[in-house]
């Protein structure tokens, strides 16, 4: 009884918190999106409609704010995993210490800096009399200004360290025998990450992805500073917070159902299961 009352005690405050604060919320937004506004008065009523989903399908914009935002998300994904497997295999079985110690500080130096303060120093370089234009500009180059392709670079710059970190910890923790036993059988460097490194450090990628994928779909406040027209699916429900809240809640449901079928088709390959 006395270990029961211990386990109640320990888990009473985070189970408030995840019950009463966060599924409770989640319910409240999933009921909202079902309402219907008052189109004279804007007021929010209680009732129970599928036009504001109806919207979200039949609105053209709305839909390509939708597959847009995805494509992004995906984007961010794919290329924080092309710089993150070579980086960490060159930190955890090439570098020097003090130059992996250098690498791991640059990596996380992201994470010191407050949100906006890194998006504002991502603007302030791209723009048109900043940092890059500068570099590229003797050459005859040209940066892509405020546009998509600086939402995935702000995006990858931000979210990188969350796939970076667990990529580099799970091929640190490759036995150094296994690169020697696939040079051995004749294998190139290519054909060792491919066939020997990723099936090995997959759920670690996995893990990465959950974050780059979930924060990317998330954001809007990128492509308000560097995106220029670009608009997220977090921009739609700004737009819409005060004006229309249930469609608001409508579209927010949108990145929930992403999050969840990357999930589940994560789920069935098996990688959840080895992590």
């Amino acid at each position: 009884m006395q270990r029961r009352a211990r386990i109640a005690g320990l888990l009473a405050l985070p189970m408030a918190w995840l019950i009463g604060i966060y599924i409770f919320s989640l319910v409240m937004l999933l009921v909202t999106a079902f309402w219907v506004t008052d189109p004279f008065t804007s007021k929010v009523k209680p009732g129970f409609t599928l036009d504001n989903f109806a919207q979200l399908i039949n609105n053209p914009s709305y839909l390509s704010t939708a597959l847009r935002t995805l494509g992004i998300a995906l984007a961010v994904t794919l290329l924080s995993m092309l710089i993150s497997v070579p980086l960490g295999i060159f930190m955890a079985k090439v570098a020097s210490p003090w130059l992996r110690g250098i690498l791991a500080a640059s990596i996380t130096l992201p994470l010191w800096a407050g949100y906006l303060v890194k998006v504002l120093a991502m603007r302030i370089t791209f723009t048109e009399d900043g940092f890059f234009n500068a570099v590229v500009g003797p050459f005859g180059g040209h940066g892509p200004g405020f546009s998509v392709i600086t939402v995935v670079i702000t995006l990858t710059y931000l979210w990188l360290p969350y796939m970076a970190v667990p990529v580099y910890t799970a091929i640190r923790q490759l036995p150094p025998n296994l690169f020697d036993a696939s040079a051995d059988l004749g294998a190139g460097s290519w054909r060792t990450i491919r066939t020997v490194v990723l099936p090995l450090i997959r759920p670690a990628i996995i893990a990465g992805s959950v974050f780059t994928f979930s924060l990317s779909l998330g954001d809007y406040l990128v492509a308000k500073f560097v995106g220029g027209s670009t608009q997220m699916i977090g921009s739609i429900i700004a737009s819409n917070i005060n004006l229309n809240p249930p469609l608001a809640a409508a579209f927010s449901l949108v990145p929930i159902v992403f999050v969840v079928i990357y999930l589940v088709g994560v789920q069935r390959t098996g990688a959840l299961e080895r992590m």
